[in-house]
């Protein structure tokens, strides 16, 4: 049983990392083991995100810290919060560990201080990162720019290869 500081401690983490990021994700883990648990955790902290398994009633008052109308007791299951530092991040991967796992789904989340209902949230996890979107950028950008470079050798190519074959051709 957790204490009243222990409880507060809590709350108080949660309130600022709530407040701190864009997006948050809440699952149900109800069945998943403690080695699924552990490795979820690792998985979730090295892309920068936290995972925390939370009284229902404690997520409500961190949620009201920050102006947010949500009752968690309308979540499904065991709830855990996932908190990134992006818009996308948690979502990602816990849409990733529920493929894997049957026992974790997506029951909502939160995303700049508006509630996701469990398909928002769903499509949330479906939605490229920051760093997949620049990537497609660069890439619309270096096409024509590639392309403008093979029209402009194509020509040449093409002349140098008609003189070989005429060359050739001669002796």
């Amino acid at each position: 049983m957790l204490t009243r500081s222990q409880k507060e401690e809590i709350v108080q983490k949660l309130t600022n990392q709530l407040a701190d990021s864009p997006a948050a994700v809440f699952a149900d883990f109800k069945g998943l083991s403690a080695n699924d648990m552990v490795q979820a955790k690792r998985d979730l902290r090295e892309a920068g995100s936290s995972f925390q398994v939370i009284k229902k009633s404690l997520l409500a008052i961190a949620l009201k810290n920050n102006d947010i109308e949500l009752d968690p007791k309308s979540l499904d299951g065991q709830i855990a919060v996932a908190v990134s530092p992006d818009e996308v991040t948690s979502a990602k991967l816990i849409a990733k560990i529920a493929k894997g796992n049957e026992a974790v789904k997506i029951v909502g989340g939160v995303l700049e201080g508006e509630i996701l209902s469990q398909d928002e949230a769903v499509a949330l996890s479906k939605m490229p990162s920051l760093d997949e979107l620049r990537g497609q950028l660069i890439g619309l950008l270096q096409s024509p720019a590639q392309g403008f470079v093979g029209s402009l050798q194509s020509p040449q190519q093409a002349f140098v290869g008609a003189m070989e074959a005429f060359g050739g051709k001669s002796e």
